[in-house]
């Protein structure tokens, strides 16, 4: 899947999956200025960053498409969203879409930087991801399936909520950021003084210390279990496919966010049936006597057997087409559209005869019916050449 090579929107603008609409457009501005090109003219490493920021913005700043982009990932998106400011869109593109992010707080200018200022609030904790793969068969894949998992993780301390502290009294203000939770810097730069704000070394963020620790965790909130976790998947996913069902990983430290729990498809091989994105394909052997004279056969589909007529005269490499009995896609917003089953046409010539077939056979061999026209050549190498173009 193309998607892999493609970084991920929340590490592009340095948030978290949990983060407000209003935190995603702080980080965007930020970026923004930072490779804006007015600031780094000739970069053109700054260039494509500013590109890139701006695309993370496009699809985190709707609801629809970051709903669908922390579900399934780039491949969420499809072709209606992302990867068009970092592929083709001009500068002047990005501009008219975003130019009032660039005047919101400044101005409408590149100056006096000394006074940006962070978010400023404490640090919540956030717990790691876990990630895990399910199998599918085709069938699961056809309708999409709720599947149940266990999963070893990280919890929350049950004796302590969590908190990594013995009780409510076992807390004490942070000295070196006074409780705030971070801790500022001014710096002097080209573009004059710029204040910066770091997470506080002391109490990571959290504006207090823990002055006695809960003895089942040893202060840290957080204790190794078994979880079961119900997963539902859409149909039309894909192998390969990330999903993504939030904050069903690893619990944080002292209360903080959970991580998610990332899910990778994988799928079971069919015994008959081979899948090509959203079609589905049968390859289908013929004795000779059903492709001369004509037959009805049973073929497999992901509903079960289904019946289809031979015409007299089939020719090996034909494809027959059943309509809709193929893979939905997850990328078409729930269209009902579905791919086909292709069922290719292969004609099986007997390796032992007896010496009557092989009499009767030597008979035929001499017909006019029994030799191909120019046409009918034609036709025949004419689908293996297209197998090469």
């Amino acid at each position: 899947m193309a998607t892999a090579t493609k970084k991920d929107y929340y590490e592009v603008l340095e948030v978290s999956k949990t983060a407000s609409a209003e935190e995603i457009k702080k980080a965007y501005r930020k970026k923004a200025i930072q490779y804006h090109p007015d600031k780094n003219p000739g970069d053109k490493a700054a260039e494509e960053k500013f590109k890139e920021a701006a695309e993370a913005y496009e699809v985190l700043s709707d609801e629809n498409k970051r709903s669908r982009y922390d579900q399934f990932g780039h491949a969420g998106l499809g072709g209606a969203a992302g990867g068009n400011y970092g592929g083709g869109m001009s500068m002047e593109d990005i501009f008219s879409h975003f130019g009032d992010i660039f005047s919101e707080s400044f101005g409408g200018g590149f100056s006096g930087f000394g006074g940006f200022r962070s978010g400023g609030g404490k640090q919540v904790n956030r717990g790691s991801d876990l990630r895990v793969k399910v199998k599918l068969t085709l069938k699961e894949i056809a309708t999409g399936v709720e599947k149940k998992i266990k999963v070893k993780k990280y919890v929350a301390c049950s004796h302590c909520n969590g908190s990594g502290a013995e009780n409510s009294q076992a807390y004490a203000t942070c000295t070196s950021c006074g409780g705030k939770g971070h801790v500022t810097q001014v710096m002097n730069s080209i573009f004059g003084q710029m204040q910066t704000s770091a997470v506080c070394p002391n109490c990571h963020g959290e504006g207090k210390v823990i002055t006695k620790k809960c003895p089942h965790c040893y202060g840290e909130g957080i204790v190794r279990d078994e979880e079961v976790i119900t997963i539902n998947i859409p149909a039309g996913v894909e192998e390969g496919m990330q999903l993504s069902v939030r904050q069903r990983g690893n619990a944080a430290r002292h209360g903080g966010v959970n991580g998610d729990l990332l899910v990778v498809i994988e799928e079971e091989a069919h015994p008959e049936l081979i899948r090509d994105q959203q079609d589905i394909i049968y390859n289908l052997i013929l004795t000779f006597p059903q492709a001369a004279l004509g037959s009805t056969v049973e073929v497999p589909t992901l509903e079960g057997k289904a019946k289809i007529k031979i015409e007299s005269g089939t020719q090996p490499g034909k494809v027959l087409r059943l309509k809709n009995k193929g893979l939905p896609s997850v990328n078409q917003y729930g269209s009902g559209r579905k791919g086909d089953l292709l069922i290719n046409i292969a004609v099986y010539v007997p390796e032992n005869l007896t010496k009557e077939q092989k009499e009767a056979l030597s008979e035929m061999e001499t017909a006019s019916n029994f030799q191909p026209t120019p046409s009918i050549k034609e036709k025949i190498f004419g689908k293996f050449r297209n197998m090469f173009d």
